[in-house]
């Protein structure tokens, strides 16, 4: 049984279901699925109270390798969630400024030379991006991201294209390129009903696609009709009408019976009730794992 201490990452999806990335202060992965749990998930939350560790770096050697290392310091984040150096030694740097600038690393260019897609995601309170997935993530993209509906509107030749297109479809169609996870979490205690969010999300993905059917400056691409499908857990959490998960985490022990999970939220089951668990949270927390449970919570009933 996994135990720890422990660095999180984040909770990442593939066919066979979701796990938490983790890894041990020296930077040796672990993995620890998040599905059929028998004694349900607990942990107690390590560090200074809120602290967030560095994640170390990335290096990118070709198109289909990514190699992560932990941080040579073991030390707090500075920047989102590395530290000065580490950032400045990760490839991955470079990946949202290249089709402007034209500089990367020889490694992350030829993983940008490989086909890429373009999408409009909606999440439950009917916010909408867009935003892209090479050709290997497409699916994991927006099951990690947690979205409700999605479509994808475009393919294109290469990772430099595909922003470029991204950049096209928020200076044009408004579309913003980030949703906080606070807020995807939140929408989940009061969803809005299955089709009005594909409506919405039909109608985001059409305007789309004739934005980029008219003259965007750019070829090496072509526009698509072709809708994401998420996994069968998705509606166990949308009809929970479950609330967020009120503890704070900060620092103590949180834990409970986790039914099923939408992109970065657990819906877990404890004493008082379910609750919507943003594990999003997480990342960058040192984290100690077992049989932890959450403190009492205390529960009032809605008035109406």
């Amino acid at each position: 049984m996994l135990t720890g201490p422990f660095l999180c990452h984040s909770v990442s999806w593939d066919r066979s279901g979701p796990s938490l990335v983790l890894a041990t202060p020296p930077g040796a992965p672990a993995s620890l699925p998040l599905e059929n749990l028998p004694a349900g998930f607990g942990f107690r939350l390590l560090g200074d109270r809120g602290a967030r560790f560095c994640l170390g770096y990335s290096k990118v050697p070709g198109p289909k390798d990514r190699r992560s290392f932990p941080c040579p310091e073991q030390t707090t984040a500075e920047r989102g969630y590395q530290c000065g150096p580490c950032f400045a030694r990760d490839d991955f740097r470079f990946m949202h400024d290249v089709h402007r600038s034209g500089v990367a690393p020889p490694g992350l260019a030829a993983y940008l030379a490989q086909e890429h897609w373009l999408y409009v995601a909606t999440f439950a309170d009917g916010a909408t991006k867009v935003g892209t997935a090479s050709h290997r993530s497409k699916w994991s993209r927006l099951t990690e991201q947690g979205a409700v509906v999605a479509r994808y509107v475009a393919r294109a030749d290469d990772g430099r294209i595909v922003r470029v297109l991204e950049d096209a479809a928020t200076r044009h169609a408004g579309l913003p390129q980030a949703v906080r996870s606070a807020a995807k979490t939140a929408a989940l205690a009061r969803p809005r009903a299955p089709r009005d969010l594909d409506v919405l999300n039909a109608a985001a993905a059409d305007g789309l696609r004739q934005l980029l059917a008219a003259d965007v400056g750019i070829d090496g691409f072509e526009t698509v009709e072709e809708q994401w499908d998420p996994p069968g857990s998705w509606e166990q959490v949308l009809t929970a009408r479950a609330s967020a998960y009120p503890l704070s985490f900060e620092t103590g022990d949180h834990g409970g019976a986790v039914l099923a999970l939408l992109g970065q939220t657990a819906l877990i089951a404890v004493p008082e009730g379910r609750f919507l668990l943003n594990l999003a949270l997480l990342r960058g927390r040192r984290v100690e794992l077992g049989e932890f449970r959450s403190a009492p919570i205390a529960v009032q009933d809605e008035l109406f």
